[in-house]
């Protein structure tokens, strides 16, 4: 099967669903894990934090992003508060080099949230800017993947209560904990099924909050697993295949892994995915070149790094979390070209 033979949307599905390919896909989902970075934006005019808020100028900044950098994707939006935002947290929308974030929770804990209609909620402005931006990009680019991402339940729920108030209840006021959690996860299903109607054909779930060394397993278990596995297989059910990504070290939840419900596996750059992929071998795995060394790196190093991902067989390469804006474009085409440069076979089943 040559390169030439197969798209860039085929391949990575096809990789989804364990069937052979010619090659590892190379890919940046967009949200926590996007490319957005200073010197793509001053290539394409097309810039932060404009496009978060108008679907032409983020359409073509996904655009410019997977032009300039060799990703064989396109991921909006490009953070993780569009949710926080619908649900009623006040967002600092960020500048050209500093990614949005949250300014103040709406609610002080998890007793005191106010559960609002959903349908209302899918009609903000930012969640609007989104899925029109997936109907253009989906509408001009058949062949190559949109990926639609999500910031995952307890990271949501967390960025609508004060974190640290929220983080308690989990222990201590369980019935409100989960309440707001299927709250949060309803808004979330009914968000993907909007960006997955609208041509997204992957969804890409990030929830750095929830990581075995911020909740440990039994919470981990409880929380984190049970809500992203009921957004996970909601999102199936649409049709859609979905990514999740895991922050940190996750020793401590290693053993639950392959219970999470999603067709691949992402994780930080601390991870052994090689180690992993070993002991589970039913797993789809993605990741995870640091993005430390791409921010610091040079061109050397970096493809060196990609090339030991290539024969470790890992199924998806890409970077192992959120780039900073300040990367380099040199050292990503350095993993881009490298990944499309091989022929490994360590991703064909």
């Amino acid at each position: 099967m040559s390169s030439d033979a197969i798209s860039p949307k085929e391949r990575l599905t096809r990789v989804l669903e364990k069937k052979s390919v010619d090659r590892q896909p190379v890919i940046c989902p967009g949200g926590m894990m996007n490319a957005a970075i200073v010197d793509v934006m001053k290539t394409g005019g097309n810039i932060l934090p404009d496009a978060h808020h108008d679907e032409v100028l983020m359409s073509g900044l996904s655009e410019d992003v997977s032009r300039c950098t060799g990703f064989e994707n396109f991921g909006i939006p490009f953070c993780m508060t569009v949710e926080a935002e619908a649900l009623g947290s006040e967002i600092d929308h960020g500048s050209l080099a500093c990614e949005p974030k949250v300014a103040a929770e709406a609610f002080p804990d998890a007793a005191s949230v106010e559960f609002r209609d959903i349908g209302k909620m899918l009609q903000s402005d930012r969640v609007e800017t989104v899925i029109q931006a997936c109907a253009r990009i989906s509408g001009k680019h058949p062949d190559i993947p949109l990926i639609g991402n999500l910031s995952g339940p307890i990271s949501t729920a967390a960025s609508i209560v004060d974190p640290m108030n929220f983080l308690k209840s989990l222990r201590k006021n369980k019935a409100d904990a989960h309440k707001l959690m299927e709250y949060v996860t309803d808004f979330l299903i009914a968000y993907a099924n909007l960006m997955a109607d609208n041509g997204a054909s992957v969804i890409s779930i990030g929830d750095p909050t929830a990581t075995g060394e911020i909740l440990g397993p039994k919470m981990f278990e409880e929380y984190a697993l049970t809500y992203i596995n009921r957004l996970a297989e909601s999102i199936n059910r649409f049709g859609v295949p979905v990514i999740v990504h895991i922050c940190g070290n996750m020793n401590s939840v290693r053993h639950l892994i392959p219970s999470i419900r999603s067709q691949a596996i992402s994780t930080d750059a601390m991870v052994n995915l090689r180690s992993l992929k070993e002991e589970y071998p039913s797993l789809v795995t993605m990741g995870n070149l640091s993005t430390y060394l791409l921010e610091f790196g040079n061109p050397a190093t970096v493809s060196a790094q990609t090339e030991s991902l290539v024969r470790n067989g890992i199924d998806i390469i890409s970077p192992a979390c959120g780039l900073s804006t300040s990367s380099s474009l040199e050292n990503i085409r350095a993993l881009t070209d490298t990944v499309k440069e091989s022929r490994a076979s360590g991703s064909t089943r």
